[in-house]
């Protein structure tokens, strides 16, 4: 795959419903595919990006809140503790925030780059940026969260989104806001 032609997919584009096939070998591939998706996360003022949100449904995600890169391959999370409920906006659904209930403490497993296992233990935003992240590979998108209130909130944004034509420009990332752009 050519990852020069890797952009953010939007709501509506049947690739974010998918559920993402673990992978099975770390190839370079792979390793230049993480790469492109870390320059798109920061071009985007992003904060997370999951592969099935630059079209490929395989189990990658990056991830960085401002204390460090991650680029995690078959991500899980094997303990959870705790709750807490964040406004979380996403690069796949510009313009639409949802207050989503998230572990306030996680344990996570994966292979990084190499194809070496690493466990990560996060609490706070980390902890909900690698939940949300790790939504995307299960297919979930945070309108999912919404509840019905939000729904018909939000209901005319998420129409006009499923029916922007492919080829429109993405509105830039709305980091001032205050929302979190997973």
């Amino acid at each position: 795959m050519d990852t020069t032609t890797l952009k953010i997919r939007i709501l509506g584009d049947p690739v974010l419903r998918r559920k993402a096939a673990c992978v099975k070998k770390v190839t370079a591939e792979h390793c230049e595919i993480l790469k492109e998706m870390c320059r798109l996360m920061y071009e985007s003022s992003g904060i997370g990006l999951a592969a099935p949100q630059v079209g490929i449904s395989e189990a990658m995600i990056v991830v960085d809140i401002g204390s460090g890169l991650y680029k995690l391959i078959n991500p899980r999370v094997i303990k959870r503790e705790g709750h807490q409920a964040i406004e979380e906006g996403c690069l796949s659904v510009p313009g639409i925030s949802i207050k989503v209930k998230r572990a306030k403490k996680i344990l996570l497993s994966a292979i990084d780059e190499t194809g070496s296992p690493v466990t990560v233990k996060a609490e706070d935003l980390l902890a909900c940026v690698f939940q949300h992240e790790i939504g995307h590979l299960q297919g979930k998108l945070i309108v999912d969260y919404a509840n019905f209130f939000d729904k018909i909130k939000i209901a005319k944004k998420m129409k006009s989104l499923k029916e922007r034509p492919k080829s429109a420009a993405l509105p830039k990332a709305q980091t001032k806001s205050g929302k979190l752009q997973l």
